[in-house]
């Protein structure tokens, strides 16, 4: 499967329920690497710290820091996928200090917060990933389902509606569409999400069982 960010050399850009909510949360996979939220487990004794702020446009990244935080983001992501989330944050947080533009770092280390329920810090790190790579639903659908975490619900459902249109092909994004709708009483856009998802994935029981709810 591709990964949901192309890889990128030195040369680049520089722009950046169903209930419970958990059953959403697990369904994001970082393309590529296998990444699943139902192996990034909170690390409750761990102390977390802040994402790294993006370092400003004008600053320059060298060709060997681009190398190198590919090399510890795809540590990381062996490790996350293993479960050793907390090593894979480490890895994660060296990547993005080397390279702040790093997409794939930065949507990596976003799972692993919104595995950990730090909502806020995932947020951050999906917008930046979003920003980078705005024609992905994946950071897009990340950024909604930690929305709907912390009960913002018009936030989540305004991504959920991007995602869709940049990925029309992917049920979870409708699955997660039909929640948000759902939450907000509107059965209409709720049923119409949940028969995408439903006519994308026969056997998505989160969407089917959705459809029933609203009616549709």
């Amino acid at each position: 499967m591709a990964s949901p960010f192309p890889q990128r050399g030195f040369a680049r850009r520089r722009r950046i329920w169903q209930p419970p909510l958990a059953a959403a949360l697990t369904g994001i996979a970082l393309c590529g690497c296998s990444f699943d939220l139902g192996s990034l487990m909170p690390e409750k004794d761990k102390p977390q710290e802040a994402p790294k702020a993006a370092a400003p446009a004008e600053s320059a990244v060298s060709a060997g820091n681009v190398t190198e935080a590919q090399t510890h983001t795809a540590k990381a992501q062996s490790l996350a996928k293993s479960g050793e989330t907390a090593a894979a944050l480490d890895e994660f947080n060296r990547a993005v200090g080397l390279d702040p533009y790093n997409a794939q770092a930065l949507y990596g280390r976003a799972l692993i917060y919104q595995g950990n329920n730090q909502h806020d810090f995932a947020i951050a790190d999906f917008s930046a990933a979003s920003g980078l790579n705005p024609q992905k639903a994946e950071p897009l659908l990340g950024r909604a389902n930690s929305y709907l975490a912390l009960g913002k619900v018009k936030e989540a459902a305004a991504d959920l509606d991007e995602a869709s249109a940049a990925d029309p092909h992917n049920a979870q994004v409708w699955t997660a569409r039909g929640q948000a709708y759902e939450r907000l009483g509107d059965k209409a856009k709720a049923a119409a999400s949940y028969t995408k998802a439903v006519a994308l994935r026969p056997r998505d029981e989160a969407a089917r069982s959705g459809l029933a709810r609203v009616g549709g």
